[in-house]
């Protein structure tokens, strides 16, 4: 098995059995920590023994620059080692990107981008975007303007 499926191993463990905080900084100590010792210590040898200038060498130079940042998910059971639901919660967003070249026009682009967020808060907050929207459109004319916060998908009463 590689050494980072290690780390994802564990963070799999950690998700799917609901493992207390305690056990889950137990758990990367023991088992992220030496992967994460053993790649910083394997790339600090290899950064004398490649060119500095040459794309490894960056490389190598880039990771060992991030590394006091990525040890500090061994000690924060709230943190992950790495930002993927943040990514694929936003590659709705950026491929939608693409797609306001062709929206007619920079209003009708703003428009679509502003139905992404929320389309996109429908979602995080475990909203139904069809009946969001339908409700929505079906109360804003009445709706106080002190009040218009509670159309919004976020909205906690």
């Amino acid at each position: 098995m590689g050494e980072i499926q290690k780390l994802y191993r564990i963070e799999d463990k950690i998700r799917e059995e609901g493992i207390s905080v305690t056990e889950i900084s137990e758990l990367r100590n023991t088992g992220s920590k030496p992967v994460i010792d053993a790649l910083e210590k394997y790339l600090f040898e290899q950064k004398d023994i490649v060119l500095p200038k040459s794309d490894i060498g960056k490389a190598i130079h880039y990771a060992l620059s991030l590394m006091p940042r990525l040890k500090v998910y061994l000690t924060d059971p709230g943190l992950l080692p790495d930002n993927n639901l943040v990514e694929n919660t936003i590659r709705p967003l950026a491929l939608g990107r693409k797609n306001y070249m062709f929206a007619g026009s920079h209003e009708s682009a703003q428009r679509i981008a502003m139905m992404y967020s929320f389309f996109g808060s429908c979602k995080l907050n475990g909203v139904e975007p069809y009946g969001w929207l339908k409700h929505t459109l079906e109360n804003i004319l009445d709706c106080n303007i002190q009040k218009l916060k509670e159309l919004l998908p976020n909205f906690k009463k």
